[in-house]
């Protein structure tokens, strides 16, 4: 899979392609990295746009008053801002993690609002309304996109390779204990609080790593575009569209959802029409699929191998990690 995105650029060379494969490798790292708290964990949060926003006023910042000329800096950076976004969040994932379910999505759904008024703000900082403008790179022009999209690339390979290496770890079980019941989790000596501010805090740092990138492709970091609600529920819809906590189930939700929503918003745009197919593609994931493409195809080949060889002894079905940790 990964191979097939490297090559993409090559094989479709044409620039608005290309685009497309930018925003959707980009909302490919935020589902991945959302994953880890909302699938993993189960802890629905609607605030991680703040994290978004901040790698994009951490780069245009830099950018503004660090740059040079062939324009390669802002990538070097990431893992630097990335690291001290995921730092910065974990008071806040401490103070919100005091909460659970409908009021933890309103606490995080809260903070996307506070920070997006000191963006507003901070004028010295930020620009306020007026937002920043980046230094536009001097990459050729029949490439420009590459850049970017190989950051982007790199990020959710790295993404993807966490994500694995959590689910396979003691901390992964310890996010599944937390999923099914985190009382029993905390009874049974589970270090809860550690692996809920871990998975957290790696969530934030992705987020704010993509928030840069897209900084930098854009040239410009406006409050209410870099600070959007929107880009949270596009990564929770793709999340919940090909299945959550699985490792590629995010990805196929953002290869899906993406080049689907830049024709609607390129085609209804002007009138925001387009937000009615995210709604719609909600309920019809909630209703008919409500475990996802790739759990829901995994269920229906194990039934048919169960019916095409009666003999055959059942598959087993994953169990919740309280089980496992009964066992």
């Amino acid at each position: 899979m990964i191979g097939v995105l490297a090559a993409f650029p090559f094989l479709f060379s044409a620039h608005w392609l290309v685009n497309i494969g930018v925003f959707t490798l980009m909302y490919a790292v935020l589902a991945t990295a959302w994953n880890l708290i909302g699938g993993y964990a189960g802890y629905i949060s609607l605030g991680h746009v703040a994290f978004f926003g901040g790698g994009a006023y951490a780069i245009a910042v830099t950018t503004t008053h660090h740059y040079a000329a062939h324009g390669y800096e802002p990538f070097y950076v990431l893992p630097l801002v990335g690291a001290a976004v995921a730092l910065g969040s974990l008071p806040l994932g401490w103070l919100a993690f005091r909460t659970r379910t409908a009021t933890f999505a309103i606490v995080t759904l809260t903070l996307l609002f506070v920070f997006q008024q000191l963006a507003f703000n901070l004028r010295s900082l930020t620009g306020g309304s007026s937002g920043l403008l980046l230094p536009l790179p001097l990459f050729p022009v029949a490439t420009y996109e590459r850049p970017f999209y190989y950051a982007l690339l790199g990020l959710l390979t790295c993404g993807l390779a966490i994500s694995w290496w959590v689910r396979d770890s003691k901390l992964g079980l310890t996010l599944f204990a937390v999923r099914d019941d985190e009382d029993r989790a905390r009874g049974l000596g589970m270090r809860v609080t550690y692996a809920k501010l871990a998975a957290f805090a790696l969530s934030a740092g992705f987020f704010a790593m993509a928030g840069g990138v897209w900084a930098f492709y854009i040239g410009s970091v406006y409050p209410q575009f870099a600070i959007d609600p929107l880009v949270t529920i596009g990564a929770v819809l793709m999340v919940y569209l090909g299945g959550k906590a699985t490792l590629w189930g995010p990805v196929l939700g953002a290869v899906l959802l993406v080049p689907a929503q830049q024709y609607l918003a390129y085609r209804l745009g002007a009138s925001q029409l387009y937000l009615v197919g995210y709604a719609a593609v909600f309920l019809v994931v909630m209703l008919l699929l409500p475990r996802g493409i790739l759990p829901s195809l995994g269920e229906k080949i194990r039934r048919r191998r169960g019916r095409a060889d009666p003999g055959r002894p059942p598959a087993q079905v994953e169990r919740p990690a309280k089980e496992l940790v009964r066992s």
